[in-house]
Parts: C-alpha cells; sequence; structure tokens
C-alpha cells in the first residue's frame, strides 16, 4: 500500500497544468492543458453577473472532477476579464476629479471637435466621464521643451482636492500640459494631493500613457482611473480565490496588445487590458494558424453579444491605436480588432417602419435565448439557428444547456406573424440580416487595411463563429475556412500561449536629421532600461526581444504611421534606412510617397517580449481520403426549403476524412454549420478545412 501511494504521489508531481481563461458576455472558457501529455481539456461555464469571479470557482471545480485538474499543480494560469471595459459600458465606474492647467478645464469638451456622425441632426456626444464641475484648473504651466514657466500653486490643488473629496470623488486624475515631455509637475501635483487627501487614489497622464497630445493622453488616464477600483477589487478576490484553492501559480493577465501581465500591474495599469479577451481570441487564433500553415487569416470571433474581426498577415496579428471602449478612444497599443453587436443572444425585432432588424441589444447569459431555457422570450439568431434545425441535437457548453427548439420556434413565431413569415422563414431572414450585417462591417475593414479577402482564410471561433462563419465567407468568396478543434475556447487558449508583452513610448518630436540623432539614441537608450527592467518585474528570466518602432509623418501632415525600426539604423546613424521605411510604409498605405519630403519622428516606440510556454499539442497521423459517414440525417431548413443534411460528431472525425456538405459538425463548445456544395477535410491537428468550389 505504501509503495502503491509512493507511485500515486510520483504520478502527480510528474503533472503539469497550464490554465487559460477568458470571460465573455455569456460564457467563461476554460482551456487547461497537460504539458506531460499534450492533452487538452476545455470547458464553458455561463457566466455570473451579480457575481464575477465566482464562475472561475465553479469551472475549476469541474475540471478538477472531470479531468482530475489539481490546482496545486498548475504552473501558469492566465485570465482574460471584461470587467473593465463593461465598467465603461455600464458607466458603473469610480466617480473622479480632474486637475488640468488653469484655463484648459474644457479639453474633454473641446475634444477633436468631431461629431461622431456628422450627417446626423440629432447626433449627440457622450456624457464625460468626469463632470465639468469635477474639473479643477491648477495655476501651472510647463513649456514644450520641458522647462517650467509656472510652478504649480500647491495651495490651489489642496482647495481642489479637498473640494472633490467634498463632491464624492474616490479619485483625482493629473493631467497637465507637455507632461510627456517631462512630468516633474503632475508628480508634485500627485504628492500634494497624497498629503492633503490621502484616502483618494490619484494617476497621471505621464506615469499612464506619456503620449503627445494632451485629450488623448487625458482620456487614456481617466479611463485608467475609471475602472481602477472595480478591476483592482476583483484581481484582489481573484487572486485570493486563486489561494483557497491551494494554486500556487501566481495570476497573470491577458492585455489588450495581445500579451500577458501580473496581477499586481493589472491593478495599476488597468487601462491595459480593457480589450484583453478580443485581443487573446486574435493571439490564439494566429497560433493555430501557425500551426496550420495559413498565413492570411480573417478571425471572426462571435460569442453571445458581438461578433469580433481581425486580420493575421504573414502570421502575424495586426496593431493599431485609437480602439473605441464603449464611446471613449483609447491610445495604447491595442491588438486590431473590428467590433459589432451581433451575436448569438442578439435580439432580432420589427423597426416602426417594417424593417427586420437584429441586435445590438443581446439577452446575454441571463435569461439568454428562448431555447436556452431560462426565461427569455426574444427571438435572437440562436433561436433561428435552432427553428432552421442547425442547433438542437446535442448538449451544448460541455452539457450546461440543452437546447429547447419549441420554446425558439415559440419566440420566432411572434416575430414571423409580424412580417407574414413561416417561422422558418423569418429565422432564415434573421440569419440573412446576420450575415448582411457583418458583410458590411468586414468589408469596411478589408478596405481600410488594403487586403483582397479572397486571398484570406476565415477562422471562425467563439461559441457563433462556427455557426455562420462559413455563410459569411462564402460571401466574400474566400478560398477557405478552418475550423480549429476546440473553436469555443480560442480566446482562452490564446492566454494560454500568449507572450509576456509590455509596451513603452517616448515622444521625441524631432525632424530626422543628423542633429537628431543623439536624443533618438538617449529615448531609445531609456525604452530599453525601461522595458527590460519591467520584464524584470514581470519575473521573466528566458528569451525576450525588444521591437522598435515609430510614429513618423512628413512635416506639414497631422498624423503618424507608425514604422518599424531596427536599432542598429540609430546606433550606426544610418538616416537612409529609416528614410527608406518611412517611404515604404506610406508608399503601402496611401499608394504615394515623397522621397524628397522633409520628415519628423513624433514617437519612439518599443516592444519588450517576453517569450511565452512552448506549447505542443497532439498531432494524429492521416488516412488520407477516407469517406466520413454522418450519424444520421435530420431536416434543416436552408434558403427556402427544407433538406435533409448528415450530422457528423466531432469527437468521431479522424485526420485524413472527408465529407460534403451541407452538414452539421456537433461538439461540445459550438456547433459548425456547413453550407452546401462545401467539401471538408479534417487535416492532423484535426481542424476543418472547409472549401468551396468555383
Amino acid at each position: 500500500m505504501a509503495c502503491a501511494a509512493a507511485l500515486e504521489e510520483q504520478g502527480r508531481e510528474r503533472q503539469d497544468w497550464k490554465i487559460g481563461v477568458d470571460i465573455g458576455g455569456t460564457f467563461i472558457d476554460f482551456c487547461a492543458l497537460e504539458t506531460i501529455t499534450g492533452r487538452v481539456a476545455s470547458l464553458k461555464v455561463l457566466t455570473t453577473p451579480d457575481d464575477p469571479g465566482a464562475e472561475l470557482m465553479t469551472g475549476l471545480s469541474l475540471l478538477a472532477e472531470r479531468e482530475g485538474l489539481d490546482p496545486a499543480l498548475v504552473s501558469r494560469f492566465v485570465h482574460g476579464t471584461t470587467v473593465g471595459i463593461n465598467t465603461v459600458i455600464q458607466r458603473r465606474g469610480a466617480s473622479l476629479a480632474l486637475m488640468t492647467n488653469a484655463g484648459f478645464e474644457d479639453v474633454l469638451e473641446l475634444a477633436r471637435l468631431r461629431m461622431p456622425d456628422v450627417y446626423s441632426l440629432f447626433c449627440s456626444r457622450p456624457d464625460h466621464l468626469i463632470a465639468r464641475d469635477m474639473i479643477f484648473g491648477i495655476p501651472a504651466r510647463m513649456r514644450a521643451d520641458g522647462s517650467e514657466a509656472l510652478a504649480p500653486d500647491l495651495a490651489a490643488v489642496a482647495r481642489a482636492a479637498a473640494n472633490a473629496r467634498a463632491k464624492g470623488a474616490a479619485g483625482i486624475i493629473v493631467s497637465f500640459l507637455h507632461s510627456w515631455r517631462n512630468g516633474a509637475q503632475e508628480a508634485a501635483v500627485r504628492a500634494e494631493i497624497e498629503r492633503a487627501a490621502p484616502e483618494l487614489f490619484v494617476f497621471t497622464s505621464s506615469e499612464v500613457w506619456p503620449v503627445i497630445r494632451e485629450y488623448e493622453r487625458t482620456t487614456t488616464a481617466i479611463l485608467n482611473g475609471y475602472v481602477h477600483p472595480r478591476v483592482a477589487g476583483y484581481l484582489t478576490a481573484l487572486e485570493d480565490r486563486l489561494a483557497s484553492r491551494g494554486m500556487k501559480a501566481p495570476a497573470l493577465l491577458t492585455r489588450s496588445n495581445g500579451g500577458v501581465m501580473n496581477a499586481a500591474e493589472g491593478k495599476r495599469s488597468c487601462v491595459h487590458m480593457l480589450l484583453s479577451g478580443t485581443a487573446s481570441g486574435v493571439i490564439g487564433a494566429a497560433w493555430l494558424a501557425r500551426r496550420a500553415g495559413e498565413k492570411h487569416v480573417l478571425t471572426l470571433d462571435i460569442g453571445g453579444t458581438s461578433a469580433d474581426f481581425a486580420l493575421i498577415i504573414d502570421g502575424e496579428p495586426q496593431f493599431g491605436t485609437g480602439e473605441l471602449i464603449g464611446e471613449f478612444p483609447l491610445h495604447i497599443p491595442s491588438v486590431a480588432v473590428s467590433s459589432m453587436g451581433i451575436g448569438g443572444g442578439s435580439i432580432a425585432s420589427i423597426d416602426s417602419h417594417g424593417v427586420l432588424r437584429v441586435g445590438p441589444e443581446s439577452a446575454g447569459s441571463s435569461p439568454g435565448p428562448a431555447c436556452y431555457g431560462r426565461g427569455g422570450t426574444d427571438a435572437t439568431v440562436t433561436d433561428a439557428m435552432a427553428v432552421c434545425g442547425w442547433l438542437g441535437h446535442s448538449q451544448m457548453a460541455y452539457g450546461q444547456l440543452q437546447i429547447d427548439v419549441s420554446l425558439a420556434r415559440a419566440a420566432i413565431a411572434r416575430l414571423a406573424e409580424r412580417i407574414g413569415r413561416t417561422p422558418e422563414q423569418a429565422a432564415q431572414n434573421i440569419l440573412d440580416v446576420a450575415i448582411s450585417e457583418m458583410f458590411v462591417e468586414v468589408e469596411k475593414l478589408a478596405s481600410r487595411a488594403g487586403v483582397d479577402l479572397r486571398e484570406f482564410t476565415l477562422m471562425p471561433f467563439g461559441g457563433g463563429g462556427p455557426m455562420l462563419g462559413a455563410f459569411l465567407a462564402r460571401e466574400f468568396r474566400m478560398a477557405k475556412v478552418i475550423g480549429p478543434p476546440r473553436p469555443g475556447v480560442v480566446s482562452a487558449l490564446g492566454g494560454l500561449v500568449a507572450d509576456l508583452r509590455g509596451d513603452f513610448i517616448r515622444t521625441v518630436f524631432t525632424e530626422l536629421t543628423p542633429a537628431a540623432l543623439p536624443s533618438l539614441q538617449s529615448a531609445l537608450d531609456s525604452l530599453t532600461t525601461e522595458g527590460g527592467g519591467w520584464l524584470a518585474e514581470q519575473g521573466h528570466g528566458g528569451p525576450a526581444t525588444l521591437n522598435l518602432s515609430a510614429d513618423m509623418r512628413y512635416v506639414g501632415q497631422s498624423f503618424e504611421i507608425e514604422v518599424p525600426l531596427l536599432a542598429k539604423w540609430l546606433s550606426e546613424t544610418d538616416l537612409e534606412a529609416i528614410e527608406q521605411a518611412f517611404h515604404a510604409m506610406h508608399a503601402r498605405l496611401y499608394d504615394f510617397h515623397d522621397p524628397d519630403g522633409e520628415i519628423e519622428i513624433v514617437n519612439l516606440r518599443l516592444a519588450a517580449i517576453g517569450e511565452g510556454p512552448a506549447v505542443e499539442l497532439a498531432v494524429e497521423a492521416s488516412e488520407e481520403g477516407a469517406r466520413m459517414r454522418p450519424e444520421r440525417y435530420i431536416p434543416v431548413f436552408i434558403g427556402t426549403a427544407t433538406e435533409e443534411i448528415g450530422l457528423y460528431r466531432r469527437d468521431l472525425l479522424r485526420p485524413g476524412g472527408r465529407f460534403s456538405g451541407p452538414a452539421i459538425v456537433a461538439q461540445e463548445d459550438t456547433t459548425f454549420a456547413i453550407p452546401p456544395g462545401t467539401e471538408v477535410a479534417v487535416d492532423r491537428h484535426l481542424n476543418l478545412q472547409l472549401t468551396f468550389p468555383e
């Protein structure tokens, strides 16, 4: 008996689990990898909006029960959450005050003097996150060169802090002119606030994101402070809950830039995790695409409330700034994702003109689509799929849901009666509208990027992506669709495989001339030191990469483009290489460049990347050409008529297997709907490869 116990303990010691977790609007997704065997365990649990984090404990209990996962044997735990972005969207953040230069109290009201929709007579800008009477002007002025023209009036700071506290502020944001060049005045004001009102938290714009342009710098700092109490409280509770389960691995958080950071930084740098969920999905998709040999991919992530699109070019996600968080711009590097309010829970309705609409309102997880049987009565996209016959043949979400087609039919029938359709016709109309809405948004994305989607492969994931993805790809005449083995948990996988990634910026604002090289080299040295220090603080001791880029423009232009650079071009004073890199990027984006134009560098950027874990998934031998037979045939309404089509079980499909559409592939985390005329092959990674005839 003692020997058996020793062997069991020895087996436990050899176990090593890595877990990625992603919380969406409807489900929390788990992707757990047992690294010794390459076995992947995945799971979905319905979210608990009233108690964020409780669903995480439920999921860990289910993994322990079903897979034998011991939290004490977890070596990596990565977590993405929507707590921050939901706080902004729902306007449930902290009450804030803003201190800025006297005379510049209207920085938020003036913004960029743009209306969201210049052609609408009823267009209005959103209410600001800080009320006008909570903005305080402080006598102080820093010159553009970083020298001080007027020292901050600290007595005025103390009075403003007391006034803010009396009005109920929980925190104060400090954003002064030209703090990107010199943050000393903001630091002095912060110190005075901490002395005069120590119970208030304080963030300065130069510590959050020290970039030129006061509006962008200010709004980014405000978003950071607005979500800080809820995010910090959530992360503290998360760490406590994990510790109570005996988990020794530190909690890592996914970032908007597709990387990860530790929880301690997440409590202060909350703004860097606002888009963590959407970014993780793209990172996971890029990893899967490289593994499958796909270079150019359009990702389609459909959850319960939204559809997210992104481009992967040459195997790498695309990055950008200026993403919208609710109605507010976020000016930090983020994985470039376009989103719209079309998801599985999106509600179909008839407007005042009798036109069928889909979204952006969603049934969410509670009550959810009518077919979930949780009290929902509105017709949704998921209900439409069920009425057409694509859903309802197996349990969903790893046994958490059983589709009730009768409830879906009742919800669709009420809407169908209003437009003079049968329930099946109305359901098909809902799906057609949803796909057409997505078509418009994807076309905009492709136009902005200047790409031809016929050269791209679509990778649908999330719970709803596989249901609608092939139909969308067919509209764009894309050559291929690739369906990963576990599409429902790709975002969780993204966190599991992600690198540590920190982004750092220095505004230099100089013309590209030999005289500017010393200041550019000094800025690069400072960025390199900061990036290396950040990786060390994260506990990273392995391979690291420092990627340099610059925001550049021709003199006289208003905005910049980001250009990748090599550090040696600065150290070797190779101005021509920097110039040619800018000209080439400008020509790529605008089909034009001016070889004689004078060039400015506005910002230097550095991405400090610590290589993530080496993850290996099992690869199975292929049996080429084997035709797969469906488990059974079921009636599905396709277009205008009902057809008997094959139902396949995903866990029974083997590498090399082939079959033709129309068909349904049912699995634990989602359902693949495969249109007529589609050829399907299973590759050695167990991806579904869907191709369409010419």
